[in-house]
């Protein structure tokens, strides 16, 4: 079963690894856990990540697990300051889709002049 008590932010807890970064210290630190229980003679069950009567779903799984979200604690301000962020770089996107569009229409009249093409046209009384 998934953990839906992930972190939320890059506190330098466990879930701030990527997965096959913490797969790999996860594994170390079960290899010292065995040499250790080997050492003084104990014998140690070994950890899975999803405890299974089967054995081949004893292992890490790239599936999606089923999760519902049930809250989203996110600070007012960090939101605010990812929507200023969102708002700046979606200027540049807006700029490069006008240039886009207007080309298109450019081309279009260019090729075909019997496309209505819409103008407004300000005439100022000289």
């Amino acid at each position: 079963m998934s953990n839906p008590n992930l972190a939320m932010s890059a506190d330098g807890g466990p879930d701030d690894l990527p997965r096959t970064l913490r797969r790999e210290k996860e594994a170390r630190e079960r290899e010292a856990r065995e040499r250790d229980a080997r050492e003084r003679g104990t014998a140690m069950a070994p950890v899975t990540a999803y405890p299974s009567a089967d054995p081949a779903a004893q292992s890490w799984s790239d599936e999606a697990q089923p999760a519902v979200v049930t809250a989203l604690r996110v600070p007012f301000f960090r939101l605010m300051l990812f929507f200023i962020k969102a708002v700046f770089a979606a200027i540049p996107a807006l700029i490069i889709l006008g240039v886009l569009l207007w080309t298109v229409g450019h081309v279009l009249q260019t090729y075909f002049p019997w496309i209505v093409k819409m103008r407004i046209l300000i005439h100022f009384p000289g």
